[in-house]
């Protein structure tokens, strides 16, 4: 079996901003948990995307950040910073900030909340694309923008030299499954529950939050599906599932900053909105991860 055009990577964590905490960022912490990511199987990791808290973090310290994670990791994997936002000049700065910093690929989420038509999400797209010199991979999530990325949209976008990568978080394999029939667009998966799923269709591989955590499975099932070894791809997959449970009983950044910090990695406390895991909520994650087999102290 051949595998499909990875053009980040199999496994990119979509890596949360460590803050300290008095609630100011923590950039040393970030460079440190950049680096156990990497040694622990990722290829890549997105910052200052959703997990990253991206809606309570300044322009300024969303460029500190992706600076300090460039330096710590930007040689050794792909660093993709998240730029999207429901402006789309605002969208174009950010863009040309991150690739001042060096970094390799641009996330660009769906304008939220404005709920543009196609042909307004299709210029959004086209424009930022046009801002920079980097490859730019879309945000399909319309449980958090509201507005899907269409079929036909998707496919005149994927005419775009710079657009050759989709992040999946649609929930619907019917309409993955007809991009990806009809352009040469890379699907990573954006929901960790469907991270085998997707790849069954054609899906290149993830942008995982539990990645944090299992980034070296991950990369053992989709190993053991370019072989063709369904059943070993399947048993991971199900040995998983109990986390992902875990994660995402609540809001996954909370999860996943509660398990950084019972690890004894930089993850510190969220921002408002968010709240913090309860000491309830804390041991509930740690019985689900460990029976996934994760465990963390």
């Amino acid at each position: 079996m051949n595998a499909p055009r990875r053009p980040f990577g199999t496994v990119l964590t979509a890596m949360v901003t460590p803050f300290r905490q008095d609630g100011s960022l923590d950039l040393d912490g970030a460079a440190r948990l950049a680096e156990h990511l990497i040694s622990s199987g990722n290829e890549g990791l997105v910052v200052n995307g959703t997990t990253g808290e991206s809606p309570t973090t300044t322009d300024d310290e969303k460029d500190r950040l992706v600076r300090a994670v460039v330096e710590a990791v930007g040689g050794r994997a792909t660093v993709v910073a998240g730029v999207g936002t429901n402006d789309t000049a605002h969208t174009v700065e950010l863009a040309r900030q991150a690739e001042k910093a060096g970094v390799h690929a641009l996330l660009v989420v769906t304008p939220y909340y404005s709920k543009p038509p196609q042909a307004g999400l299709q210029r959004h797209f086209e424009t930022v694309a046009d801002a920079t010199g980097l490859p730019n991979m879309l945000y399909d999530i319309p449980g958090r923008s509201a507005t899907p990325i269409g079929t036909e949209t998707l496919v005149r976008l994927a005419e775009h030299e710079r657009i050759v990568a989709v992040k999946d978080a649609k929930d619907d394999l019917a309409a993955s499954s007809e991009v990806l029939a009809r352009t040469d667009l890379a699907y990573y998966s954006g929901t960790d529950l469907l991270n085998l799923p997707l790849l069954s269709v054609g899906g290149s591989g993830f942008v995982s939050v539990v990645g944090h955590f299992v980034a070296g499975r991950l990369a053992e099932m989709a190993a053991a599906f370019d072989r063709g070894d369904n059943a070993a791809a399947t048993r991971i997959h199900q040995g998983l599932l109990p986390a992902y449970t875990g994660f995402f009983r609540t809001q996954g950044v909370i999860t996943v900053k509660a398990a950084l910090n019972v690890a004894g990695l930089p993850g510190g406390p969220t921002r408002p909105p968010l709240i913090d895991a309860t000491e309830q909520e804390v041991e509930t994650l740690l019985t689900d991860l460990a029976a996934a087999g994760v465990t963390l102290r």
